[in-house]
């Protein structure tokens, strides 16, 4: 397949009309790994945001044959050792983060745009914030961090979010679990777009993050709330954020 950068130069040097140049596209956009996978090639080029492999439910050989066709950067997340251990044969060294549990494959080419804030409310959630620092670099944000700084001490809290406001970030991703009232609280500090995050953290009756989405979801403050424990959806949608509002 020509890929897609090679079909658009093609276009802009004359040599391709632009009607067989869609229907290339139409074709040249996706690539069959065997019979386990279909990679859409223009996602991060179309999206803004670099493919996104689960490996969670798949085996690692599937992983490292999946990985090893995407072009561009590669966020591969929920990785298990042995998963580790066949991306690192294919590809030697790559960058883990064991916090978030995520390998980052390839460089993406994002110019560096925009400052997102995450806040943890403990230190039991920061593996879906490090999901989304993860995601949010990767894109070329710069991100601002302040883990356990939830209610049970909520001074905690203040200095910190002084600090993001007087650095101008442009997104604060709050994550918290049991309850789940921090992203409340955040928002109704401050004038920038917040993104709730809940986590599985939290036992019995309303615990696994059930308790911690409801109250997000029914907030009386402007928030913005994903699925439990969906840090790489935060941090990219926080990315976009932070990224459009330095366009001119």
């Amino acid at each position: 397949m020509a890929g897609y950068r090679s079909i658009l130069r093609e276009v802009r040097n004359g040599k391709l009309d632009l009607r067989k140049a869609e229907r290339m596209l139409k074709v040249d956009g996706l690539k069959r790994i065997e019979q386990i996978a279909r990679l859409d090639l223009s996602r991060e080029v179309r999206g803004g945001v670099p493919e996104v492999l689960l490996a969670e439910g798949k085996t690692p050989e599937q992983v490292a044959k999946i990985a090893e066709g995407v072009e561009g950067g590669l966020l591969i997340s929920r990785v298990g050792e042995e998963h580790l251990k066949a991306i690192r044969r294919k590809f030697g060294r790559v960058e883990y983060n064991k916090l978030a549990r995520t390998v980052a494959v390839g460089k993406s080419k994002y110019s560096r745009k925009g400052t997102v804030g995450i806040i943890t409310a403990g230190t039991s959630d920061i593996h879906a914030a490090e999901e989304a620092a993860v995601v949010a670099e990767m894109m070329g944000c710069r991100v601002m961090k302040a883990y356990d700084v939830g209610v049970a001490g909520l001074h905690r809290l203040f200095t910190p979010l002084k600090k993001m406001m007087g650095d101008e970030v442009d997104v604060i991703v709050v994550v918290a679990g049991r309850e789940g009232t921090l992203p409340s609280i955040v928002a109704g500090m401050i004038d920038v777009p917040v993104i709730g995050v809940p986590t599985s953290s939290g036992y019995g009756f309303g615990g696994k993050g059930e308790a911690a989405l409801k109250s997000m979801l029914q907030s009386c403050s402007f928030i913005t709330v994903v699925n439990i424990d969906n840090g790489i959806g935060a941090g990219a949608c926080a990315a976009l954020i932070a990224r459009r509002a330095h366009e001119h």
